[in-house]
C-alpha cells in the first residue's frame, strides 16, 4: 500500500467517524479537497476489509457509507423491548410496489394493486422514512412520483435494490402464493376487502425497538 493511499484511508476513516450521517464516495472526495473519487472508493474498500472482523463494521447502504456495530455484538449495546406496530396490508403492498417499480406515481400504484390507494398510506410510509417524493412525471398533469430511501435499505439490511428478493425467493418463503391470491380475487374475500378510503384490515408486526444504552 502506498503512503499516499494510507494517508487517504486515515482521512476517510476520520471523516466517516465524525460524520453525522452516511456519506457517498463523491461526498467524501469533495470534503477531502476534491480527492479522486476512484481513490476514495479504494480507501473505502480497504477500510471495509480492515473492519470486517472487528467490533464495528464499515458498510455501504444505498451508495452511502457509515460505521455500525457488528451484528453479533449488537445485543451488548441495546435494551430490547417489544413494540407493537400496526402496518396495514395496503401499506405493505404499496411499499413493495414502490421498491420494485420505483420511481412510481400513485396512479401507477393503484393500477398495479387494482384498488384506490389512500393518501394516508403513503403518508405513513414517508413518516417512517422509507419512502420519499422523487419528483414529478413529465406527462400531462405532472403527477408526483415516489421512491424508496436509504433508510429503507438500511432498515432491511440491503446494500441496494438489487438485493431485493426475486419472485422465486418470495414464493419459496411462502410470501407469494398466486393460487391463493387468484382464489381470493375470484371469491371476493370479505375479510380482506379494501375500501376507497384505505381503511383495510391491518396485520400486527412485532419489531424489536433498540435504544442505545
Amino acid at each position: 500500500m502506498s503512503e499516499q493511499l494510507g494517508d487517504l484511508i486515515r482521512a476517510v476513516e476520520a471523516t466517516l467517524f465524525a460524520a453525522e450521517e452516511p456519506m457517498t464516495a463523491e461526498a467524501l472526495a469533495g470534503y477531502l479537497g476534491d480527492a479522486p473519487a476512484g481513490k476514495v472508493r479504494d480507501a473505502l474498500s480497504e477500510l471495509a476489509k480492515h473492519y470486517a472482523e472487528r467490533g464495528i463494521h464499515l458498510v455501504e447502504r444505498g451508495k452511502r457509507w457509515h460505521f455500525e456495530t457488528a451484528p453479533d455484538l449488537a445485543h451488548l449495546l441495546r435494551r430490547e423491548r417489544e413494540q407493537l406496530r400496526k402496518l396495514s396490508r395496503a401499506a405493505t403492498e404499496v411499499l413493495a410496489i414502490i421498491a420494485y417499480h420505483e420511481p412510481v406515481s400513485r396512479a401507477e400504484i393503484e393500477s398495479i394493486r387494482g384498488v384506490q390507494t389512500s393518501g394516508g398510506t403513503l403518508d405513513v410510509l414517508m413518516e417512517a422514512g422509507w419512502v420519499k417524493i422523487a419528483g414529478r412525471r413529465e406527462v400531462p398533469g405532472r403527477p408526483t412520483i415516489y421512491a424508496t430511501t436509504p433508510e429503507f435499505l438500511d432498515h432491511f439490511g440491503l446494500t441496494s435494490r438489487k438485493d431485493l428478493p426475486g419472485i422465486a425467493e418470495l414464493r419459496a418463503t411462502g410470501l407469494l402464493d398466486p393460487v391463493d391470491d387468484a382464489y381470493d380475487l375470484l371469491m371476493g374475500d370479505d375479510d380482506e376487502a379494501e375500501t376507497v378510503d384505505g381503511e383495510e384490515s391491518s396485520g400486527d408486526l412485532h419489531e424489536d425497538a433498540s435504544e442505545a444504552s
